[in-house]
């Protein structure tokens, strides 16, 4: 025990004050979201939509006999994260007290996986959820996807990059809409520049090759073909409100409906809260997802 303290100690000292200041960030960032996981929501069924055992997903069915469903994608920095963890306190419950269906996906973890096979597993659980449309009593043709942090990243992905739907065989059009919520890297290259505490993760997730950064950047994907309409939705924390904003422009710019709204809170917390609290009737952001929601399901 107390060579290993003592290895770890020189490991530590080592370290520029900078570097250990950005380690100590990511590590405390990394706590707070474990602590911040969610109890499973009763009443779930969990579906596999792949043979890698991290492709899972929990449904639970909507009100009426062809709900509108709503498929959400957990963040965690591409590396961690659980779909118990994406579904808060309130999400499901409310969603489905308003006669929607819902689905929390997993997918598989850097470093394990790629960014790539991520965005493909989110592909594959909608192609998935689609197939069984008729069995699980949801309306194939009123699917919105959601992702938070990480998951808003993946979710903006397929909704941009064609390639991922195309190999599930799928159109864009699949989906009604998109909901990002407090997103960033979606241009992975200008993410980077200024990753501040995050760069360690942003380059375990995207590496060095500025090829790929470009190829996983949902801005640089946004001209037509896109899915339908997109809601984006940031707080105040470092690169979300730039990064959602040119989301927004280059969507625009290629022909897709694209809204970008700010909600109160700031900073790592004002970014947990906002995937907490969704669903909750006196948050904010609440009332802004409800609203689009019914918007995109209205048939």
């Amino acid at each position: 025990m107390i060579r290993l303290l003592l290895l770890l100690l020189t490991a530590f000292a080592a370290l520029t004050p900078a570097d250990a200041g950005q380690r100590f960030r990511e590590r405390f960032r990394e706590r707070l979201l474990q602590r911040g996981q969610q109890a499973p929501v009763p009443g779930g069924v969990e579906i596999a939509y792949g043979s890698d055992p991290a492709q899972r997903l929990d449904f639970w069915r909507g009100a009426a006999p062809s709900a509108p469903l709503i498929i959400f994608v957990h963040g965690g920095g591409w590396r961690m994260g659980d779909k118990a963890s994406a579904t808060g306190g309130a999400k499901v419950s409310h969603w489905r007290a308003s006669g929607y269906a819902v689905a929390s996906v997993n997918y598989r973890l850097v470093p394990a996986a790629t960014v790539e096979q991520q965005a493909q597993d989110v592909a594959d659980a909608v192609a998935a959820l689609r197939a069984q449309a008729t069995k699980l009593g949801i309306d194939a043709t009123r699917i919105v996807l959601m992702g938070h942090s990480a998951g808003a990243h993946l979710a903006a992905l397929v909704g941009t990059d064609p390639r991922y739907f195309a190999k599930a065989g799928m159109q864009p059009d699949a989906l009604r809409g998109v909901v990002l919520l407090d997103g960033a890297a979606y241009d992975v290259p200008r993410q980077m520049t200024g990753g501040g505490f995050m760069r360690d993760t942003y380059s375990q997730a995207f590496g060095s090759d500025p090829a790929r950064q470009r190829a996983l950047s949902p801005t640089l994907h946004a001209s037509a073909p896109n899915a339908t309409d997109f809601l984006i939705l940031h707080i105040d924390r470092p690169g979300s409100p730039e990064q959602s904003a040119a989301l927004a422009a280059a969507l625009r710019a290629g022909g897709t409906a694209a809204e970008v709204k700010a909600v109160a809170g700031t900073g790592l917390r004002g970014h947990m809260e906002i995937n907490r609290r969704l669903g909750e009737s006196d948050y904010p952001a609440t009332a802004l997802v409800d609203a689009y929601l019914m918007r995109r399901f209205a048939r």
